[in-house]
């Protein structure tokens, strides 16, 4: 007897967004400048996995992180 295992969760930039709660020009941002290649395709979308967004949610808690650090350096509080 055979298992089947469920199809892996994939999810589009839009709901990748949703997700994390913040817009979609960020998570295309991460997506083109890192990289990142989807995990698949359904006609146009490009669909990503846990590993991917996980990706985007580390290089985007990164940025915000520079972005304060950088602001309390300069003294613009």
């Amino acid at each position: 007897m055979s298992q089947s295992t469920a199809p892996p969760a994939l999810d589009t930039t839009g709901r990748i967004a949703g997700k994390l709660g913040v817009p979609l020009h960020r998570v295309t941002y991460i997506i083109k400048s890192r990289r990142l290649k989807p995990a698949a395709l359904a006609g146009r979308l490009r669909l990503y996995d846990r590993d991917s967004v996980a990706v985007i949610r580390h290089e985007l808690n990164a940025i915000d992180a520079r972005r304060c650090s950088g602001s309390e350096e300069v003294g613009l509080d």
